[in-house]
């Protein structure tokens, strides 16, 4: 099905706006693209790789400078009027992706971890919580998630939520090296002697989702009446335990399962050692997340996506993708 309509589209030419942009593209959409002037030059380089591969007429993309932080996004009167009368479809992601960022700038697709410090399983029918947060990151995006859904009844709205988003199942291409891409980089550092210990914990799964299973979920979705007023957990059904993890990308960059794993009571704080960030490459603020005792209910998304074809593949069958990106691209 074509989706010829304007899609108004915060935080471009960030990776997941980019990818979103460019499969919405393809089905003949045209975009209002709101950009930080900062991101201005690289905004307008996007855009012409996109029309160019995909032959689209570079109209089609209004790139707007604007900042959501800003009254009426900083938007000039008469594009804010145009931008109304035009859109039919909004597709909010503009963020910091900072686990570290200061609470005055952190911004809302929102995440699974708007959870929080809850544990146990949780259920894409729950938001509100009082058990705190991690960091100002996850606390930004639930208070964003709040007024998001305080909305619902208002407009016709779809709040997205991924786990830990990674490269392209197929070509392993991503564009920041965070999440999992920490504990490849480790390994690649000396494979003969670290694939031998495993840091990971049998007992805590990391949930991976690849971006085109994000990007392919958030398209098939806008286009799902089933979908309004409904929040989705964008996550990996049957994930993998940090330990299963390490051994999948053991065994493609040494060849190997681990022989013998560290209990998580010695791993977690030597990770936090002051040093240790300098040595392993994780920053003590990515750390509690290979130690999160949280498991993600993704009925209604499977519900809405499988009869579609649509689901999250299986880490063992993408993971050598994207390994192979990050011998190619060491440095982003």
């Amino acid at each position: 099905m074509a989706f010829n309509e304007t899609v108004f589209v915060t935080g471009f030419p960030g990776f997941l706006a980019t990818r979103l942009v460019k499969r919405l593209a393809a089905e003949g959409a045209r975009f209002v693209l709101l950009t930080q002037s900062s991101f201005l030059a690289a905004a307008r380089k996007t855009v012409a790789q996109i029309a160019a591969e995909l032959g689209s007429r570079v109209e089609n993309f209004q790139i707007v400078e604007g900042d959501i932080t800003k009254p009426d996004l900083g938007m000039s009167a008469a594009q804010l009027d145009r931008t109304r009368q035009e859109t039919t479809t909004i597709f909010h992601l503009a963020a910091i992706y900072d686990l570290a960022v200061d609470c005055y700038v952190a911004s809302h697709v929102s995440t699974c971890y708007v959870a929080g410090k809850r544990e146990g399983l949780i259920k894409e029918t729950e938001l509100h919580h009082d058990r705190g947060f991690r960091n100002h990151y996850e606390e930004t995006k639930y208070l964003a998630e709040l007024e998001v859904d305080s909305l619902k009844s208002e407009l016709p709205i779809t709040i997205h939520r991924p786990a830990v988003v990674c490269g392209d199942s197929s070509t392993g291409e991503t564009a920041k090296y965070d999440g999992i891409y920490y504990l490849i980089h480790y390994l690649r550092k000396w494979p003969g002697g670290l694939t031998l210990l495993n840091i990971g914990n049998r007992a805590v799964c990391l949930n991976l989702v690849p971006v085109d299973f994000v990007i392919e979920a958030m398209v098939a979705l806008a286009k799902d009446e089933r979908a309004v007023g409904a929040t989705v957990q964008l996550a990996d059904p049957t994930p993998l335990s940090t330990q299963r993890l390490f051994d999948e990308i053991s065994k493609v960059i040494g060849g190997r399962d681990s022989l013998a794993s560290i209990p998580a009571r010695i791993v977690y704080p030597v990770l936090m050692l002051p040093f240790a960030p300098r040595v392993t490459g994780l920053p003590h603020s990515a750390v509690p997340y290979f130690f999160i005792e949280q498991t993600y209910d993704t009925a209604l998304s499977r519900a809405l996506l499988e009869p579609q074809g649509i689901r999250c593949p299986r880490f063992p069958d993408y993971v050598e993708a994207l390994v192979n990106f990050v011998a190619e691209n060491p440095t982003l």
